[in-house]
């Protein structure tokens, strides 16, 4: 039987009557609803939380990566560096402008690109490196930092899942020439869908400007005035709306918050799980600050895929994170791929998320460990 007959979901939206307050507010003004002070708030307000001088919101954290890349010059026949435990669009990013991916192994203490790997596949035609800072902890970004300097290579974070995780108190996205952010509905404030991308470099900041709106010289709103705005060169429309902008500022102010409750369930969770010689629990090295955007332990003995059916079955969701994308059929079949990551396909195979959110309850923590304990103690086998 389920927690009092109900399912525990992988991830739950914390939201307050501020978020409503302030998106319906945006509404009624009747106008700026695409272009509008929501916007210029939110980045300030980015800026400041993360610690980079400059920040643009997006209508993605994909498009936000795409963008990125192309402000810094990324294009045909560059080479990219990128884990392939990650989400999809990390991979697809460096073909959004034409590059090619170039897949490297991960470590096993944070599941981040792994520095000594990376050095093994940088080429003449290397240009950059994306390391992800997986499931809310910061990866080997230092390390991955000095790789890129020697190496005259920018480096773009994607700390997708880690907004507000940090390295002895410096925030990622902050390491590299850029950091991309997403503010997807599972992350850990969110817009429904958006995403940011932070740079301390006004050249990378100019740039995006004109990738996210058209190519468009922008003085002022566009809709609202009637004077004309050159376009200087290729762009999109990357824009973030200016009502999803109101929902952000109200979730930007949570931060805190939201992040606090997650460590704090994060915690409760690692104490009723720990003993349990089959897993491995998700930590953080000396001076990381984790935010648990993902709770995801590891099975080292194959149990993975039986214990996913029995937490199922009792009514606890879970998901793999991540299946390889070098053995997807598209980088397999369709880009004829055959990298080998013995890491990166070992974990995969062992990796294992269960829910996390602020607002889980201490006895739907319980719940969720007294199963995987009912299922290790032959229960559920």
């Amino acid at each position: 039987m389920t927690l009092m007959g109900r399912k525990i979901p992988l991830f739950k939206i914390y939201w307050d009557r501020e978020d409503v307050r302030a998106t319906k507010e945006a509404i009624e003004k009747g106008m700026f609803w695409a272009i509008g002070p929501n916007i210029e708030n939110f980045e300030k307000g980015i800026s400041r939380y993360i610690g980079a001088k400059y920040s643009l919101v997006f209508n993605s954290g994909t498009s936000a990566l795409h963008a990125a890349l192309m402000a810094h010059g990324i294009g045909s026949g560059d080479e990219v560096i990128v884990p392939s435990f990650t989400f999809i669009a990390t991979a697809n990013a460096p073909l959004f402008v034409g590059a090619k991916p170039v897949f490297a192994d991960i470590e096993e203490e944070t599941y981040g690109l792994d520095p000594e790997d990376v050095k093994e596949k940088i080429t003449n035609k290397t240009k950059a490196i994306i390391p992800v800072h997986y499931g809310g902890s910061p990866c080997m970004i230092k390390e991955l930092k000095g790789i890129a300097e020697d190496n005259d290579l920018a480096l773009v974070e994607d700390a997708a899942e880690a907004f507000g995780a940090n390295v002895h108190g410096k925030n990622v996205g902050t390491f590299g020439d850029s950091g991309v952010m997403s503010f997807c509905s599972n992350k850990v404030i969110t817009t429904g869908e958006g995403g940011a991308v932070v740079t301390s470099s006004k050249e990378a900041y100019e740039k995006l400007k004109l990738i996210r709106s058209h190519g468009r010289m922008e003085e002022g709103n566009y809709f609202t005035s009637s004077e004309y705005m050159d376009y200087v060169d290729l762009g999109y429309n990357f824009r973030m709306s200016n009502i999803t902008a109101a929902l952000g500022m109200a979730q930007l102010k949570k931060a805190g918050k939201i992040i606090g409750m997650r460590r704090k369930n994060a915690a409760h969770l690692t104490k009723k799980l720990a003993g349990i010689d089959e897993i491995v629990l998700p930590s953080a090295p000396k001076g990381y600050f984790h935010v648990y955007q993902m709770y995801t332990i590891r099975l080292e003995k194959g149990s993975r895929d039986g214990l996913a059916a029995y937490l199922g079955k009792n009514g606890v969701s879970t998901k793999v994170f991540f299946h390889p994308a070098h053995l997807t059929e598209f980088y397999r079949r369709k880009l004829g791929y055959k990298t080998r990551l013995p890491v990166t396909e070992r974990v995969s195979k062992q990796v294992l998320t269960l829910p996390m959110y602020p607002t889980l309850t201490a006895a739907e923590i319980d719940f969720i460990a007294e199963k995987v304990h009912g299922f290790f103690e032959g229960r559920g086998s």
